[in-house]
């Protein structure tokens, strides 16, 4: 029998704050009210059945700013009752992977009526998130107090009041004990060690703890092929040519992390049991738009836009827009090469030392020039595919990652594969690869990590200085703790973390055969990554809220596309090379036909290993 929020008393007299929604300043306070009561009531009459208070009571809102702060929490009862209706998925005592209910909660692992751990604070701040993303309109026409702000029944009236400024912003809070806890086994101590993966896991949710978990086990894959090219480096260093066995090791390489780490993943998604968690149904995002009508598949009224007019906005204003783009990288590229060139003359004219310095001046100006472009692009790539008018946010992620990763693999990479094919330089090659990585590198630590870590230090001892100045009696800590997350940023998504690896994979396997170091400055970096990435997430960024996740989604996807192109680059230096060449000295026609079937057998590998994989799913119960 399903057990029901009415039939349970959901309230308790401790408050645990989870959420934190501020409004607008100017924001009425009939609107305020109807928030609350629609917070607050019942599901059975349309509300959200949550706790809900303000930061401040009315004789702190007279001394103190913040007035339009409020925290939302949930009783024990409520929290479990909403596990089961995002569908959590739990261990049973069986070992089994189930999903969890109310009415079985006793034959779950660690359950204990008396236990408030049996469910992470992860997990209970996205039920929150979950509840109130799901408080609809029902006979609403307007948001009260706001003619303009329209309802229509089944709309999100947390979207709609996002969408139309009268809330800021809803946010989790941090635990700043399991947080102290967490730092103690991530970061704060600078020594080799496993990421704490499933404490991750627990405090932020799966698709952080994938990311750091993806992260950690790149980099001790990037291990084998730094010990191979540190030798290789220093041996063979000014023979050029001198690379067909270690772009044959790349070969291998390029493949096998990914079909292992493929394995690893659905292991510990199995074990947090989100590999096995049914797909809730996706609602339109919040900037989507359209004429109010009946949605053919749901039955509910919701606004409808023809996919036609996508399709034009699409093929008529986004791609030419990219294929402009892309044309001017390809021009700023030409820019750099004859910047090169006039380097180049200047030190055969004079040959001085200082000349020789200027060798890497253009490489190191076209490396920041690169990052500056990735970055405005994105800018541009967000503004068009919203201007698309997605319906789904997965439609518009899959949009935007393809923009995204098609004009930065020709931003950063054109260069390598001109030099590399065309003028088949390969001292410039190896100069042009280590200048474009160890860049972005630094780059990327400075401004992703550095800078905010900065910045977010300036703003910490401001509010702390508020706070000790005040003479009102409060909770001073929790008034601190939600003035200062308020005022920290964002934090965007993984889309950006995942770039940096996918243009790092594609450094290092596409053509560190003729520079063996790129592997060992990936692992450098990489090593400082993870801290880097841990600070910002505990202490730079607003806590974010958890999102299940089975996998690392289309960028497992983006980085097997990657290593394809990784084997044909491979197979045509392999090709170009001089020890090859050598060994078919009258007929290029053999040698093509080696390297291509060297190429379609690594294909063919990969096609069965996924219709063995497809075979299995086929025939499981």
């Amino acid at each position: 029998m399903k057990v029901t929020l009415s039939a349970l008393d959901t309230h308790e007299s401790s408050f645990t704050p989870l959420v934190v929604i501020e409004l607008a300043q100017d924001v009425k306070e009939e609107t305020k009210e109807w928030l609350k009561n629609r917070i607050i009531t019942k599901k059975k009459d349309g509300g959200a059945q949550l706790s809900f208070r303000p930061l401040l009571n009315k004789y702190e809102k007279e001394t103190l700013e913040n007035q339009n702060l409020y925290l939302v929490g949930a009783s024990k009862i409520r929290l479990l009752l909403g596990a089961e209706a995002v569908g959590l998925v739990k261990e049973c005592s069986d070992n089994t992977m189930r999903a969890f209910t109310y009415g079985t909660r006793h034959s779950f692992k660690d359950f204990d009526d008396d236990n408030d751990d049996f469910l992470s604070m992860a997990e209970r701040q996205f039920i929150i998130k979950h509840e109130l993303e799901n408080l609809r309109a029902r006979d609403e026409k307007m948001i009260p107090g706001y003619p303009q702000a329209k309802l229509y029944p089944g709309k999100s009236l947390l979207r709609r009041l996002l969408t139309s400024g009268i809330v800021v912003q809803v946010f989790p809070l941090h635990d700043n004990e399991a947080l102290k806890k967490l730092e103690d086994t991530w970061y704060t101590r600078f020594t080799l060690k496993f990421q704490p993966v499933d404490r991750i896991r627990g405090y932020f949710g799966e698709t952080i703890a994938l990311y750091f978990g993806f992260l950690e086990y790149f980099t001790f894959a990037l291990i084998p092929m730094a010990i191979i090219g540190l030798p290789y480096y220093l041996f063979a260093w000014e023979d050029y040519d001198k690379y067909v066995i270690f772009a044959s090791f790349n070969l291998i390489w390029s493949t096998v992390i990914l079909e292992v780490w493929k394995r690893g993943c659905a292991s510990m998604t199995y074990r947090w049991g989100t590999l096995v968690m049914k797909r809730k149904f996706e609602e339109p995002r919040p900037g989507y738009h359209g004429v109010l009508g009946i949605n053919p598949v749901t039955g509910r009224e919701e606004p409808l836009y023809p996919s036609y007019k996508r399709q034009l906005r699409i093929y008529l204003v986004s791609l030419p827009f990219v294929c402009l783009c892309l044309y001017f990288s390809l021009f700023v590229m030409m820019i750099y090469f004859d910047m090169e060139a006039w380097a180049l003359g200047l030190h055969e004219d004079s040959g001085s030392e200082w000349t020789s310095i200027l060798l890497y001046v253009p490489s190191i100006i076209y490396a920041i020039v690169i990052e500056i472009m990735n970055r405005l692009y994105r800018y541009a790539a967000e503004f068009l595919t919203s201007w698309e008018n997605h319906r789904l946010e997965s439609a518009y992620q899959n949009h935007l990652i393809l923009k995204v990763l098609v004009f930065n693999f020709l931003n950063c990479f054109a260069s390598l594969f001109y030099i590399a094919f065309v003028l088949r330089d390969m001292k410039l090659l190896r100069q042009s690869l280590a200048t474009l990585l160890i860049t972005s590198q630094i780059l990327n630590q400075i401004v992703e990590s550095l800078l905010p870590y900065w910045l977010q230090k300036k703003h910490h001892v401001r509010v702390k200085k508020k706070v000790e100045a005040l003479k009102a009696d409060i909770d001073a800590t929790l008034y601190e703790q939600v003035v200062l997350e308020k005022e920290m940023g964002t934090y965007l998504g993984t889309f950006d973390d995942y770039l940096e690896l996918f243009l790092q994979f594609g450094y290092v396997s596409l053509f560190s055969c003729v520079y063996p170091l790129a592997a060992a400055f990936a692992v450098l970096n990489n090593l400082t990554e993870v801290n880097s990435d841990a600070l910002k997430m505990c202490r730079v960024l607003k806590r974010p809220f958890s999102e299940p996740s089975a996998s690392i989604g289309v960028w497992q996807l983006a980085f097997e596309t990657m290593s394809v192109i990784s084997v044909v680059t491979n197979c045509a230096l392999i090709g170009m090379s001089p020890q090859v060449n050598a060994l078919f000295p009258e007929s290029k026609t053999d040698l093509v036909l080696i390297v291509v079937a060297v190429e379609q057998m690594k294909l063919t590998a990969e096609n069965l290993r996924e219709e063995c994989r497809e075979g299995g799913k086929e025939k499981a119960p």
